[in-house]
C-alpha cells in the first residue's frame, strides 16, 4: 500500500510503500514510574521506502525522546575502540586533526579516544572539522537532508565524515524488525547512504565492518574522493539483493509476527512447566517485540537492567516492572531472557549467580533459545 501522505524525510517523495506495520506502539524510549498512575500514549508505528530514493524510514512520528540514559554496553565500548584503531591505521588521524563529534542517544562517544591519539576536540565549537564523527546519530534525524547537510558543511576541505550505521541488510537477514521504532527516523542501505551522501558531494572511499548489533559498517567519505574495494563490495552486494526496492524489507512483517507468536508460546510452556522466568536489559528495542506479542506480568514477572535510572520504572505498553540485577539474582529464575544479545558476555561475567542457581540465558531474538551452560 502507498503511503499519498508522507513525504520522504530525504528526497520528499511521496511514493512511499509501507513494509512494516507493527500497529500502535508506545515510545520505546519513555518508562513510567511504577504506581505513579503515568498514562502512556500509543502511536502508529510503520516502516516506508521511498519509490524514488530506496531509503527505509519510520513514517509518522509524533512522540518525543524522553528515555532514561542507560550504561553503555561492553560490546559498544569495545566497538568504539576497534573503530578507532580501524581508522587510525588508514591515516585518517594523521596530523592532529580537528574533528567534531554529532552525539547520539545509544552512546559510544569517541571523543576521548580520538583526543587521547592527539586529536583537536572542536565540538560545540564554530567553525571546520577536519574529521566530523557520526556513530549512529544520523539515524535519529527526522530531517535527513539537513541532517547530512549539517554535517557536510561542517567539513573542512579535504575532511572526511565517518558515519557508523546499523545496515537495513542486517536488519532484515537477521530478523531484527524491532529495531523498528519511534524516533529511529531512518534504516540505510549502504547503497542508499552513499547516494545521500553524493546528494551533498561525498564520495565513500573507505568502508569497516563489526559485529556490533549483528554487523553494522562505518564509512569514510569525503569531497572528490573515490569509491574503494571496500565500498564498492558492499554496494554491489546490495546491488544484488534490490536493498531500493519495497520488497527486501517487505519480508519482516511476516518475520514480527512469526517472532512474537514463538515468544508469547515459550512463555506459555515456561508458566506451564512451573519455571520462573524474568527478562533482562529494558531496552528500546525490547518494547515492540513484548508489545506485539502482548507478554504482561503474568507471563514476564520483570526485567531487571543496569541503569539505576530505570530502576522502579515500566516497561511501556504492557507494565512490566524493572528492577535491579541483584534483585534478579534474589529470586533464582530458571531462565532469565535477555533482550540485548550484545549483553551476553557481560552480564555472564557480571551475574554468575544466574547460572550458579541453576538458571540458564535465554537469547529473546529472533526466537528464545537457550545458552549452553558454560564449561568450568
Amino acid at each position: 500500500m502507498h503511503d499519498d501522505v508522507f513525504a520522504c524525510r530525504w528526497c520528499g517523495s511521496t511514493a512511499c510503500t509501507t513494509v512494516l506495520d507493527l500497529g500502535a506502539q508506545p515510545p520505546s524510549d519513555v518508562f513510567p514510574r511504577a504506581g505513579a498512575g503515568e498514562p502512556v500514549a500509543s502511536y502508529p508505528l510503520s516502516m516506508v521506502v521511498c519509490g524514488r530514493c530506496g531509503l527505509a524510514q519510520l513514517a509518522h512520528d509524533p512522540t518525543e525522546a524522553d528515555e532514561p540514559r542507560g550504561l553503555e554496553p561492553r560490546a559498544l565500548v569495545e566497538q568504539a575502540h576497534a573503530a578507532v584503531d580501524a581508522v587510525a591505521r588508514a591515516g585518517l588521524l594523521a596530523a592532529a586533526p580537528r574533528v567534531a563529534e554529532y552525539d547520539s542517544p545509544h552512546g559510544g562517544s569517541w571523543r576521548s579516544l580520538l583526543v587521547g591519539r592527539g586529536c583537536v576536540d572542536v565540538t560545540g565549537q564554530a567553525g571546520y572539522a577536519d574529521v566530523v564523527v557520526d556513530v549512529f546519530g544520523l539515524m535519529h534525524e527526522a530531517d535527513q537532508r539537513a541532517a547530512v547537510r549539517a554535517r557536510t558543511e561542517r567539513l573542512a576541505p579535504g575532511g572526511v565524515l565517518l558515519v557508523q550505521y546499523h545496515p537495513l541488510t542486517t536488519i532484515v537477514e537477521q530478523g531484527q524488525w524491532n529495531a523498528l521504532r519511534h524516533g529511529h527516523m531512518a534504516y540505510y542501505s549502504t547503497r542508499a547512504l552513499t547516494g545521500m551522501l553524493a546528494g551533498h558531494g561525498l564520495v565513500a572511499e573507505s568502508a569497516w565492518t563489526f559485529p556490533l548489533y549483528g554487523g553494522t559498517v562505518l564509512l569514510a567519505a569525503r569531497r572528490g574522493g573515490t569509491a574503494g574495494p571496500s565500498v564498492r563490495e558492499l554496494l554491489a552486494a546490495d546491488d544484488a539483493r534490490g536493498v531500493l526496492g519495497p520488497e527486501l524489507a517487505a519480508g519482516l512483517q511476516g518475520i514480527a509476527s512469526a517472532a512474537a507468536a514463538r515468544l508469547r508460546g515459550w512463555l506459555c510452556d515456561q508458566r506451564r512447566g512451573g519455571r520462573r522466568v524474568l527478562g533482562y536489559g529494558a531496552a528500546s528495542r525490547a518494547v515492540p517485540l513484548l508489545v506485539a506479542a502482548g507478554i504482561m506480568p503474568d507471563l514476564l514477572r520483570a526485567v531487571a537492567d543496569g541503569s539505576a535510572a530505570k530502576w522502579g520504572r515500566l516497561i511501556p505498553g504492557v507494565d512490566i516492572p524493572i528492577i535491579s540485577p541483584a534483585e534478579l539474582c534474589a529470586a533464582r529464575p530458571d531462565a532469565v531472557l535477555l533482550f540485548v544479545p550484545d549483553l551476553l558476555d557481560e552480564v555472564r561475567r557480571a551475574l554468575p549467580e544466574v547460572e550458579a542457581g541453576g538458571g540458564r540465558w535465554v537469547l529473546a531474538e529472533a526466537e528464545p533459545r537457550p545458552v549452553p551452560p558454560q564449561a568450568h
